[in-house]
């Protein structure tokens, strides 16, 4: 093999691997935006949805809400979405682990950004 035939199969190979990554990529976001992230609080009087960039989609509160004052209800439901937002950071996680990989560039940038933006919440006592 001469060194243009090397050379050649490198750049073969090379794109292989760029066209591999690329298509991981695509599966990477596809999956990413049909995900959501659910949570509950106060036994289930709270509960809200994100979607895949963390927006709430769906908040709903039964009767229980009506024990507590404006100031307390607000700040749970700020904390069950927080929680929400929790577990949609951790399920890009997995979907980065199943496509392009934890430790790949794409996929610890993918995973440090959802983690900065929806860190997990303490959990103070429920009732």
């Amino acid at each position: 093999m001469n060194d243009l035939d090397a050379a050649e199969e490198w750049l073969d190979s090379w794109v292989s691997q760029v066209d591999a990554q690329a298509e991981r990529s695509v599966e990477l976001s596809r999956r990413m935006a049909a995900l959501t992230g659910s949570a509950e609080g106060r036994g289930g009087a709270i509960r809200v949805t994100v979607g895949s960039s963390g927006q709430v989609e769906a908040l709903d509160l039964d009767d229980r809400v009506h024990e507590l004052s404006g100031p307390r209800l607000a700040r749970e439901i700020v904390m069950v979405m927080r929680r929400a937002q929790a577990v949609l950071a951790a399920q890009v996680a997995e979907q980065v682990r199943a496509t392009v990989g934890a430790d790949s560039e794409a996929g610890r940038a993918v995973i440090d950004s959802f983690e900065a933006r929806f860190p997990v919440p303490d959990r103070p006592n429920e009732r």
